[in-house]
């Protein structure tokens, strides 16, 4: 489709369209291999277009993914061992898309897939604080003193990892369920606070990242986040000001 110039350039991220105008009357801007005018039109996706000798590649859409890994996979695109990784799972998925965080090869449950950077970089900051929970059943059946102490903080490594919340959810014949909720993700965080209360962990599973729920995904499965979750991660994570004012 025919459109000017300079709101081409606007479109592409080159510049603002007052910016993009400047370029062009600078005679920085060619179309075809003809110096641009002001005023003229293009079709972005049939016209070679170049700033300063480089041609205009259209950047990818940016796109958001809930993935289920599961247990015994990498959350890697790539294993040098030749193990199973995400990319074994993302075949539908047209463009690259890079894991928001990390779940450990015996854990499993939710991952935001995107290839938003900037995004990826604010929720994995500890300073967003956004919050994880999970679903953990562990080795025998866990009392109430030991949930509070689990509430209080376990001392890891010389640092007190307090989470959020800490919840008994059902007892089974000599295993527990429980939820955790944390802002923090330590690697192998859960697994080590369990492990010095005398409770190993035998199942770990995330089921939301900041609202953003598992749902009925199955593992291997994964799904497009819908419009008002983007939004709402963003607000969380400081990059849509409009949704916070």
């Amino acid at each position: 489709m025919m459109q000017r110039l300079q709101k081409i350039l606007s479109d592409f991220g080159i510049a603002s369209r007052r910016k993009a105008e400047e370029l062009i009357k600078e005679g920085r801007v060619t179309v075809n291999g003809q110096i641009a005018q002001l005023g003229q039109k293009a079709d972005p996706e049939k016209d070679y277009i170049k700033v300063d000798g480089k041609l205009l590649i259209r950047p990818e859409p940016k796109v958001y993914y809930a993935f289920y890994k599961p247990r015994k996979v990498i959350t890697s695109l790539i294993d040098p061992q030749g193990r199973l990784t995400i990319k074994n799972f993302l075949k539908g998925i047209k463009f690259k898309v890079y894991p928001v965080g990390r779940l450990d090869y015996d854990s499993e449950g939710l991952l935001i897939l995107t290839n938003d950077g900037e995004l990826a970089y604010r929720v994995m900051h500890p300073s967003s604080e956004i919050e994880k929970t999970y679903l953990v059943k562990v080795d025998g059946i866990i009392e109430p003193e030991t949930i509070e102490k689990l509430r209080k903080g376990i001392k890891i490594e010389g640092k007190l990892a307090i989470p959020v919340s800490v919840n008994f959810i059902k007892k089974l014949k000599a295993n527990s369920w429980i939820k955790i909720t944390l802002h923090e993700g330590r690697k192998r965080q859960i697994r080590k606070m369990l492990e010095r209360v005398g409770h190993p962990v035998i199942r770990l599973i995330r089921i939301s990242i900041d609202g953003i729920k598992l749902g009925e995904l199955k593992p291997g499965e994964y799904r497009a986040l819908t419009k008002e979750e983007i939004e709402e991660l963003k607000k969380k994570a400081g990059l849509n000001k409009k949704a916070q004012k």
